[in-house]
């Protein structure tokens, strides 16, 4: 094959140009030998230059400097190294996160306004002005070879399983994801947050400090059981066997409780979607003690575990700077409503329904104003909600002391607030919300006068990684 003749070879081809090329002349022997010796050394320096550069080549094929090769094979060997003591400690698939949610609240019924931060919900501390919120969350995920998940997300105090469980729990979640022939087709187990409704309980997640009504007093907060994952675009569906809002059952209880979650996203357009989920099975009846936790008297039919059924569906769109989700969920639980029976003194069922609507504008790429509006019907038998079974002053939940017992409250809430994304890991928000009841049931401390309405003030910053 024809090479090209490199640059620095051309004074020597010169030079025997010219020597084979001068006039023809009577020549002695000597002169004839000394020319014959000047085109050889010529020869010679021709073919050292071309081994060099044929050497030069073969050792660097990338055009690297003998340096620069030797640089990245030293890489090459360290990465090598760093991905088999990555695998042999177990990182290697693994994603840690995480956020904390530090806020300030100015709550009027209760008197007070300050900080609070992984305070504890024991107690009957929940409520809609001492919710999820004001927490920090580690978040733990690993994926295996084949697809296998598994996670773990600590949340003191705050969490599902502090919420929920029995107010001392660190663990929101601890699950394990297993595929079954694909992976789109999953064993699911272990403690598994609630996947209701259009908010997260993660403050990142959310677009104001608070929740919704529907989230704080109709929804389960954590599952803990065994079921099945499947993804079948555009179509994903999720379905447990679980103890609802509890780690283990007690003594006489032996039905686990079935919920479910379906989704459907519009992958076309990628700016909607909407789902439903629901739980139907025994769940905790707090009716069925009274608040010193002492059976209720002459109840033949109170347990501490009566059947419920709750649906919700939900969805939301999203496009340019506007963001819409809205909720619409309906509820009853067994022998769990606030007020007995007025004739016989027997339990009566709980019964709500309610709305929640959310619009979210951006007026820049950083800054977005939120409004939320709910409502809550939760008037009969004295009213009632998912774990709300004796009236409760602070949430404005149950009948009017003065008034009809066997008529509730119904509730409403009006939020109006804004998220700014100060970089990417921080934003800062705040919330002005009025709740509201048809009847006087907010205890305003201080003034230990029933009212009709409270007023909130927070504001937060959220850190996430």
């Amino acid at each position: 094959m024809k090479k090209d003749i490199p640059f620095a070879l051309l004074p020597l081809l010169a030079l025997l140009t010219l020597l084979h090329g001068a006039p023809v002349r009577a020549q002695t022997a000597a002169e004839l030998s000394d020319q014959m010796r000047q085109m050889q050394a010529a020869m010679n320096a021709m073919q050292i230059k071309l081994q060099e550069l044929e050497s030069k080549q073969a050792a660097e094929p990338q055009g690297l400097t003998p340096e620069q090769q030797r640089q990245l094979n030293r890489t090459t060997v360290r990465g090598e190294a760093l991905e088999e003591a990555q695998e042999t400690m177990g990182f290697k698939g693994l994603k840690i996160s995480g956020l904390i949610d530090p806020s300030y609240v100015y709550s009027q019924g209760q008197n007070r306004a300050g900080f609070q931060f992984l305070n504890s919900a024991q107690n009957g501390e929940y409520a809609y002005d001492n919710g999820a919120f004001g927490m920090a969350i580690l978040d733990f995920q690993k994926e295996f070879e084949g697809g296998s998940k598994f996670r773990l997300t600590l949340a003191p105090n705050r969490g599902g399983g502090g919420i929920a469980i029995d107010g001392q729990s660190i663990v929101h979640e601890a699950s394990v994801s297993i595929p079954l022939g694909n992976l789109q087709t999953r064993f699911i187990a272990g403690q598994i947050p609630d996947w209701s409704g259009y908010e997260v309980m993660q403050a990142n997640q959310n677009r104001l400090v608070s929740h919704n009504l529907l989230f704080d007093f109709t929804l389960p907060a954590v599952y803990t059981g065994a079921g099945l994952d499947l993804q079948r675009s555009p179509w994903s569906i999720k379905v447990l066997l679980a103890n609802v809002n509890s780690s283990r059952k007690n003594s006489g209880q032996k039905m686990p409780a079935l919920a479910y979650r379906v989704d459907f996203y519009d992958y076309k357009r990628e700016f909607n979607g909407w789902g439903f989920a629901g739980v139907h099975g025994k769940l905790a009846n707090w009716r069925s003690t009274d608040p010193a936790g002492n059976p209720v008297s002459g109840q033949p039919y109170a347990s501490d575990d009566t059947l419920v059924h709750a649906f919700e569906i939900d969805g939301f769109f999203s496009r340019g700077d506007w963001t819409l989700g809205g909720q619409i969920g309906v509820g009853m639980q067994r022998q769990a409503a606030i007020s007995a029976n007025a004739l016989s003194g027997e339990l009566q069922d709980s019964q709500w329904w309610g709305i929640s609507t959310m619009a979210a504008y951006k007026l820049t790429p950083q800054l977005e104003l939120v409004a939320r509006l709910d409502y809550l019907n939760n008037s009969k038998n004295g009213g009632g909600a998912l774990g709300y079974s004796f009236a409760d002053s602070r949430n404005g939940l149950g009948p009017d002391l003065l008034g009809d017992a066997q008529r509730g409250a119904n509730r409403s809430a009006l939020a109006l607030g804004g998220r700014y994304q100060f970089n990417t890991s921080t934003q800062f928000k705040v919330e002005y919300r009025v709740d509201r009841a048809d009847l006087p049931v907010f205890l305003h401390k201080g003034s230990e006068q029933f009212q009709r309405n409270n007023q909130m003030l927070a504001t937060s910053v959220v850190m996430s990684f």
